[in-house]
């Protein structure tokens, strides 16, 4: 039987850095995929490069595909101005609409206040009794956000879960090349060289010749 599969971005680029390949791997198996984009542009961007993340969007979308696009409209980097209340709302009404077995979201730990403030909102609509549609919730990292993090406090990323995305790694890269003001030469750290990099040292923990780590935060076994 087929799943609902949602990924929440904090930023587009977020899922395909962080679950690209299991998005791909999803929907090939037959499960609807869903796309949450927290975020817009705001005004401090010119509305050329508004229309072109559009068209970006756009066909990043249709290359997964995704079987629907929410996007929430939040101005990018200012999360921890918006009350936890309203964000947790706008993820709950997405949640009840589409009713997600699996939540793909963000590492908390992640250096980008956006990341952290989408992660607490994505949990609060995670409770058994409110969503008890939710069977797994699992956390992506986010290259040049998760690892950069440099709170002293922090326990850091440790993947439990390990996904075989080596027959999807080229398309993952190419999805990643639609973005193009996000992706730059090595050492850049959203370089397809990073990229794949991580992916063949996540595999090599998994047994696999690329991966994609994940924490596994919930599993109800039904």
């Amino acid at each position: 039987m087929s799943k609902n599969i949602v990924v929440i971005a904090p930023h587009p680029d977020d899922e395909t850095l962080g679950c690209g390949g299991t998005l791909l791997k999803h929907a090939e198996a037959g499960d609807n995929i869903y796309w949450l984009i927290v975020t817009t542009l705001g005004d401090s961007y010119s509305q050329e490069i508004k229309n072109t993340r559009a068209e970006e969007l756009v066909q990043v979308a249709k290359m997964y595909p995704f079987d629907k696009v929410f996007e929430l409209g939040f101005e990018t980097t200012t999360l921890d101005q918006i009350s936890g209340g309203i964000l947790i709302e706008k993820i709950g009404k997405v949640f009840q609409k589409i009713k997600p077995n699996i939540v793909y979201a963000p590492y908390p730990g992640d250096i980008h206040s956006d990341h952290k403030a989408v992660f607490d909102a994505t949990m609060a609509c995670t409770k058994w009794f409110r969503y008890p549609y939710v069977e797994r919730v699992l956390i992506y990292e986010t290259l040049s956000e998760t690892d950069f993090t440099i709170d002293p406090d922090s326990n850091g990323f440790r993947p439990n879960v390990f996904v075989n995305i080596e027959p999807y790694l080229a398309k993952k890269i190419e999805l990643m090349r639609i973005f193009k003001s996000e992706i730059s030469e090595f050492p850049f750290p959203r370089s397809e060289k990073s990229i794949t990099s991580l992916a063949h040292i996540r595999g090599a923990t998994g047994g696999f010749e690329a991966a994609e780590a994940f924490m596994l935060l919930k599993e109800k076994v039904l």
